[in-house]
């Protein structure tokens, strides 16, 4: 795992730390260390004036807008209660920042994500989020296949299930991009973005 190179135009994309997703138990990191990684890391790219993404999945209150496929395994453990989707505290209040509501899994599909970055001339993401195996993973694999840079910070994601954290990063995240830690990102950022 090594991150080797930040494209000029890079933007973080923060998925799904909102308040009914950042109380559930996560592994390997706690849910405050995957918050608390994304803030140095969102406070980096807009001082250096690059874009902020903070994605939230949303539902209406009657679930007409959730994905209707028929699974074996329900989401589980998110609270719906008042304010359960708004984006925790430590990441909000920042105007400069892109706002993107999901109802999927990957923050692209149904979205304006993409306009939004194509118009900032964006070529490469840098992900954080949870969770790593569902919002993280399926954001990443529709970055690829829109043809952006992936950068995946792994120590800034976590996941409900441990193996499935796991499995991403060991498996499916190195097809899509490179991996490296909070740290790595934010010496390149400082060695390309002075």
């Amino acid at each position: 795992m090594s991150v080797t190179t930040l494209d000029p135009r890079t933007a973080l994309v923060v998925i799904d730390l909102q308040n009914g997703i950042v109380g559930m138990p996560t592994e390997p990191y706690a849910a405050s260390d995957v918050v608390a990684r994304s803030v140095e890391l969102a406070d980096a790219f807009r001082s250096r004036n690059l874009p902020v993404v903070l994605v939230r999945v949303s539902f209406a209150p009657d679930g007409a807008d959730a994905v209707p496929g028929r699974t074996e395994r329900q989401a589980r453990g998110l609270s719906f209660s008042e304010g359960w989707d708004a984006v925790v505290d430590e990441l909000s209040g920042h105007p400069g920042d892109i706002h993107v509501t999901k109802h999927n899994w990957s923050a692209f599909h149904g979205t304006d994500l993409d306009v939004q970055l194509r118009r900032r001339g964006v070529t490469q993401v840098v992900l954080t989020g949870i969770a790593t195996s569902i919002g993280v993973e399926s954001t990443a694999r529709d970055a690829y296949a829109h043809g952006y840079h992936v950068t995946l910070a792994t120590d800034a994601m976590a996941d409900g299930d441990g193996e499935a954290h796991r499995g991403s990063v060991e498996r499916i995240f190195p097809r899509l991009g490179e991996s490296g830690t909070t740290a790595e990102v934010l010496r390149l950022l400082a060695g390309t973005h002075a």
